[in-house]
């Protein structure tokens, strides 16, 4: 049986921006097989707690533990573990897509071109495999950026608003993607503003007022 000890653990994170409370002692666990979907208005600390999440936030108080352990004693499995993904689809605009993601994930992992493109291909954006990211449309980038997700081959997905920019059809796609990484094994942590329909390990927090 999963327990919060093989997953994410995040305990009593404070966060101030300079005179603002943005988080207050927030809590929360993820196991595998479980989805956490972060609802809130927007200001309400949604990207602030995954950047604190992925480590590149540190809380003034409060600790995030992955598998039982500090992420900060244990940064490297850490960072292996998990694939961020933030509400900017953060491609280099010259790159071509298959460029970008050759270039993020090889930063992670050996990886081989083949897997990109099967990236891509699950994606729906193997037609853009070769083209430049400037030449993308807003669904098209989304949809390289998970792309990016998938082929880091990670356990934790760290997703800021992935439903942003996309279509009725790439919204399902996204669905479909998240419910089997869940099935699978995996452990994902999804802000968004609308209703997630993933299965039934979706759980939600609400960080609104």
């Amino acid at each position: 049986m999963n327990t919060v000890a093989d997953g994410l653990s995040v305990d009593g994170v404070h966060v101030w921006r300079g005179d603002r409370h943005v988080l207050k002692g927030v809590s929360l666990r993820v196991a595998p097989r479980q989805l956490l979907h972060i609802s809130g208005p927007n200001g309400t600390g949604k990207t602030t707690l995954l950047r604190v999440v992925c480590g590149l936030l540190r809380p003034e108080q409060g600790q995030v533990s992955w598998r039982g352990k500090s992420i900060s004693s244990i940064r490297p499995e850490y960072q292996a573990a998990l694939a961020y993904a933030s509400h900017e689809p953060a491609l280099k605009a010259d790159l071509t897509a298959l460029e970008n993601l050759r270039f993020a994930v090889g930063l992670k992992r050996r990886v081989e071109m083949d897997q990109l493109r099967a990236s891509l291909e699950q994606t729906g954006v193997a037609g853009c495999a070769d083209l430049p990211a400037r030449v993308l449309s807003a669904g098209q980038r989304r949809r390289v950026a998970m792309a990016r997700v998938l082929a880091m081959g990670a356990t934790l997905w760290l997703l800021d608003e992935p439903f942003t920019n996309l279509d009725t059809a790439g919204a399902e796609l996204m669905s479909d993607l998240l419910r089997a990484h869940i099935e699978g094994g995996g452990a994902a942590l999804v802000t968004a503003h609308h209703t997630l329909q993933i299965g039934a390990e979706s759980h939600r927090l609400d960080l609104g007022p």
